[in-house]
């Protein structure tokens, strides 16, 4: 790819800290990028010199070309150090393009700025392997995040207002106001309020000739403030927001009620950015996003609200996905962030089919799913591929010695802490005992009948014994090839090797299947992936899961995939529980079902949507230098 440099790394030296090298590296125009890929300039949105936006219209320019090779990256069950995925699938896009000149498109998730501020940091990838310019990657980009989260809390406030108005008004008042009656105009039905028409059996458009029972029934959602599921967002770590009273004000007339507030990437509009295919898919997933009940049980949806255009306005240009580089100057889309723990984990559907497109037939697109492969991955084929229709073509499984020692039973490791000798020298018995855990994911990915190559991604304490051991390993359990990288060290030139064995890999047969049809039960769904992929014995449920299981089932929402919002740490739903755990029972604490999205999410154990801030958060390290205006600290 002509736009691709090799980078100019003097191995006698520490590696700098990731912002210093980024900050080292003039990026190239994102027009060169754009050029470079075959698009006009009618064809993006300049944000800057170094971002743009794609137009979704690429997809039917490019139509007739056949996609690219599909690789999804994700990893075994890591520490809270995290343990270089996204460095992986940037060093591994990287020596595709930049060494091995092969077309490639990395296409990762827009970070959170909770993490970002909190404790771990920002998601551009690391060392020699990242994706720039880091600072916008990690600090807002073009805005979607925030996008996001003005849909999103639009939704919330015509909840409590439709409840509130629904409260103090007559049916006549509702009526006369929704419709307008004494303007200047004549009264009228926008073309929401006549979908809401047709949902209840009323063929009419003239405000003027419905009956008083008509008026009743349209103008009640008769909202069970109860029953209210979808909550408020914002995209900063604030445990205070985890639970609170809204309607306190004079104002409000004393209807208060318990809510609470989620982070922006668990917000169902940011699972909807990931999973749609296209405006108008977009558009409708907005619409049957379910909100809570009314008093008699009903489903009460944004179409119901009347709020979907509104939020379709609000999403229009977030749903194009972000052109970026990479350090080496390899193309990349950063779109839509949904955390794999809480939600699907993946970048959009979208930006992986325009990807695939311009790479085409003898190119790489090489995707990525949050946290293990018993999260993400497994949401990536059970959720994305089912919505988007893609088949991929070869898994890279990351991997460390240093995971592989705490799943062995070494000492925890904490962010900010000292590692414990255990990790910094060599222990064969710790890592043989953690392969387990290897072992088990390995397993997990060959269920889908997928190739995959295990990425060893090299710390500078990893000796040959350890890494020989996992590599041995991998192999002997189905892996088509184990390889040590040091891309955060070496750049792409670090990751020559894995790019080969997945370019390989790629060629070799693939039986993709899916983990469960949809016709089986939520349980049986829920089962099937608590079994099969976590090992356990299996699923308890609690009153409220039950429950809600029934509730959804009734109102026809059986047939949708499972989105499992568990621990990333463990294959079972206690962090304590390393390697590959047996003989547990996986606790369903809650079911939740998001409609518009399309899936149904059971809370295992106890899951939090509102991450908190550490003691000692990384705003500490965050500052702007006033004289040169640059970001100094951001990881």
């Amino acid at each position: 790819m002509s736009c691709t440099r090799k980078l100019k790394i003097d191995p006698n030296k520490p590696v700098p800290s990731d912002i210093e090298i980024a900050q080292s590296i003039e990026p190239m125009p994102i027009r060169k990028i754009a050029e470079d890929l075959g698009l006009s300039e009618t064809e993006y949105n300049l944000y800057g010199q170094y971002e743009a936006k794609v137009h979704l219209s690429v997809l039917e320019k490019f139509k007739n070309r056949p996609n690219g090779k599909y690789v999804d990256v994700t990893a075994i069950s890591p520490t809270p150090l995290g343990e270089g995925k996204t460095t992986t699938t940037v060093g591994l896009s990287q020596a595709i393009g930049a060494h091995l000149g092969k077309k490639v498109f990395t296409c990762i998730r827009q970070p959170s700025l909770g993490p970002v501020f909190g404790i771990k940091g920002g998601a551009a990838g690391g060392g020699y392997s990242q994706i720039i310019p880091m600072e916008d990657f990690n600090l807002h980009l073009t805005g979607d995040m925030h996008a996001v989260t003005a849909a999103n809390n639009l939704l919330a406030a015509a909840i409590d207002i439709r409840y509130f108005h629904e409260s103090t008004q007559t049916d006549e008042q509702l009526f006369h106001h929704l419709c307008k009656f004494g303007g200047k105009e004549a009264p009228y039905f926008t073309p929401i309020m006549i979908k809401r028409l047709k949902k209840l059996g009323i063929n009419k458009t003239d405000p003027n000739e419905l009956t008083p029972e008509e008026i009743k029934r349209f103008v009640r959602l008769d909202i069970d403030p109860e029953a209210v599921t979808f909550r408020r967002v914002i995209d900063i770590n604030d445990r205070y927001l985890r639970g609170i009273t809204v309607g306190e004000s004079p104002g409000e007339k004393g209807y208060t009620r318990k809510t609470a507030f989620d982070i922006s990437p668990a917000s169902e509009i940011m699972a909807i950015l990931a999973l749609a295919t296209d405006l108008a898919d977009m558009r409708e997933r907005l619409g049957k996003i379910v909100i809570g009940t009314s008093k008699s049980g009903e489903p009460i949806t944004a179409d119901d609200l009347g709020v979907t255009g509104a939020l379709a306005v609000l999403m229009k240009d977030a749903l194009m996905p972000n052109l970026m580089q990479t350090l080496e100057g390899t193309p990349a889309f950063v779109h839509a962030g949904p955390f794999a723990n809480i939600a699907h984990g993946n970048s959009s559907i979208i930006a992986d089919k325009i990807a695939l497109k311009l790479v085409g037939s003898d190119g790489y697109v090489i995707t990525e799913s949050g946290f293990g492969a018993d999260m993400g991955m497994e949401k990536f084929f059970d959720i994305k591929c089912r919505y988007s229709g893609l088949i991929p073509d070869a898994v890279v499984l990351v991997t460390t010695v240093r995971a592989l020692k705490m799943h062995g039973g070494g000492p925890k490791v904490t962010p900010g802490q000292p590692l414990d000798p255990v990790y910094t020298e060599e222990n064969l018995e710790l890592v043989e005992k953690g392969c387990a855990n290897l072992i088990a994911h390995i397993k997990n990915v060959k269920q889908f009948g997928m190739p995959v190559v295990v990425a060893i991604n090299k710390f500078k304490y990893d000796t040959p014994a350890e890494i020989e051991m996992i590599r041995k390993t991998a192999i002997a359990t189905g892996a088509e090839d184990a390889v040590i990288a040091n891309h955060w060290a070496q750049g792409g030139a670090g990751a020559v090797e894995l790019a080969k064995a997945v370019v390989a890999a790629c060629e070799k047969p693939r039986h993709f299947k899916l983990l469960y049809p949809l016709e089986a039960s939520i349980k049986e769904k829920i089962e099937t992936i608590a079994t099969q992929i976590y090992g356990a014995d299996g699923v308890t449920y609690s009153p409220e899961a039950e429950k809600a299981i029934e509730k959804y089932t009734k109102a026809g929402f059986g047939n949708l995939p499972i989105c499992m919002a568990k621990t990333q740490y463990s294959l079972a739903g206690d962090p304590k529980l390393v390697g590959a755990p047996k003989g547990f029972m996986l606790p369903i604490a809650d079911v939740r079902a998001s409609v518009g999205a399309g899936f149904i999410f059971p809370l295992v154990g106890t899951m939090t949507t509102m991450p908190g801030l550490p003691t000692r958060p990384g705003f500490y390290d965050i500052d702007l230098d006033p004289k040169t205006g640059k970001v100094i600290g951001l990881s």
